[in-house]
């Protein structure tokens, strides 16, 4: 095969085995919706700190649970309940804060946009640097939370594909694979943009995924 081929193969071989996306992990069935939107804005945040991955999973799974859903709930419920849900998925090191984080984001969003993110995408006009901008006016989302969001939502968010940010880049690196998005996005061919970056992302945080599929791709 030729080096572009090979390339080919291995990021196909990286999408298969290792391509769900973070919403599809934690149960949300992604739609240009406020319900699922939201989750997956409390997904970001919860995935942006420091801790294990599946942690966070599992904490947007029971928070969920609890039935705090949307904004209006969450900002409603007493700090312990949510500090409660936390604890049961797992989220014991920033459990006090973020819960403090999660009430205060949905007031901003239920006072701003009236609990509805498709309004902040409006505002945001098509422009991608001004909705990460905007994202990060949330208490509790940086940089790494907005990259978080606008990774996942760029499957119904099209004016935002492809969001390729420097952790899915971190990936490619690490595969030896070319660090260039509009590369990566002709390499993947048919492969939705949302999906080739959760794949990435999972080989730049996991080596034990890179070295998964360098050993099902060499020779």
């Amino acid at each position: 095969m030729t080096g572009r081929d090979e390339e080919r193969a291995l990021l196909r071989t990286l999408v298969d085995a290792h391509g769900e996306t973070y919403a599809e992990e934690a149960g949300i069935t992604l739609r240009d919706t406020p319900q699922p939107l939201y989750r997956l804005l409390v997904l970001a945040h919860l995935l942006s700190a420091r801790i294990n991955g599946s942690i966070a999973v599992a904490s947007a799974r029971a928070l969920h649970e609890a039935g705090l859903r949307d904004p209006r709930r969450m900002a409603g419920a007493d700090r312990q309940e949510r500090v409660d849900a936390l604890g049961r998925g797992g989220y014991r090191r920033y459990d006090e804060r973020t819960a403090t984080q999660l009430g205060e984001e949905a007031v901003v969003l239920t006072d701003r946009w009236g609990g509805d993110l498709r309004r902040l995408r409006a505002e945001a006009d098509g422009d991608v640097g001004e909705l990460r901008r905007l994202l990060r006016e949330f208490p509790g989302v940086g940089p790494a939370g907005a990259d978080i969001f606008l990774r996942e939502v760029q499957r119904v968010w099209p004016e935002t594909a492809p969001y390729l940010d420097r952790k899915a880049l971190d990936g490619a690196r690490r595969l030896g694979l070319p660090q260039d998005p509009d590369r990566l996005v002709d390499l993947a061919g048919r492969t939705e943009p949302a999906v080739l970056a959760a794949a990435l992302v999972r080989a730049a945080i996991g080596r034990n995924v890179a070295d998964d599929v360098l050993s099902r791709t060499a020779g």
